[in-house]
């Protein structure tokens, strides 16, 4: 399809079943009934080695160099991330500073969801937001959004089943393809 928006779909939490993930993997599904979006999600995080400025330098271990090429493959990022003692998890700050040294995310669009309970998630989203400010983003505001998901929303498939939150998650789609 010669106009279709590639989204990249990454995940900060590394649990299975986490309810982020539960997000993105509903993202996938409601990307798939919307003309011209097609999303991707990222599965190396758990394999990222600890970022090391003497080694962010050609060649870049295999798995970063995975992970810039789908960045540089996508349109726009869309990420789900928990927040640990109030920041970005490790993993995902991690992910982040593997980026900081290419261009791959330089003037992308990139949103989120904070899927966590009200009051919470405030510390990841601002890490987020400083963090992707280093790497040139495109932080696009109308797609950073709170979706608070109650655990009794998502289906035994880890898709969420609810239709009002699939719908914000659909509308958080569009206004990232729109760029």
């Amino acid at each position: 399809m010669p106009n279709e928006r590639h989204i990249l779909l990454l995940s900060g939490s590394l649990r299975a079943g986490s309810s982020n993930e539960s997000v993105l993997r509903t993202a996938a599904a409601v990307a798939a009934g919307l003309p011209g979006v097609r999303t991707v999600q990222y599965e190396g995080l758990a394999g990222l080695p600890h970022f090391n400025p003497d080694h962010d330098t050609d060649p870049l271990p295999a798995p970063v160099t995975a992970l810039r090429a789908a960045i540089e493959a996508a349109d726009a990022l869309l990420v789900c991330t928990p927040e640990y003692a109030g920041t970005l998890p490790g993993s995902f700050k991690n992910l982040l500073d593997w980026t900081v040294g290419g261009t791959e995310i330089s003037d992308k669009p990139v949103g989120w969801i904070n899927c966590a309970a009200p009051g919470r998630g405030r510390g990841a989203e601002a890490t987020l937001r400083t963090v992707l400010g280093y790497t040139g983003a495109a932080v696009v505001d109308e797609a950073c959004v709170r979706i608070p998901l109650e655990r009794t929303a998502v289906g035994a498939d880890g898709l969420v089943t609810d239709p009002l939150v699939r719908e914000r998650i659909g509308a958080v789609l569009s206004r990232l393809a729109a760029g």
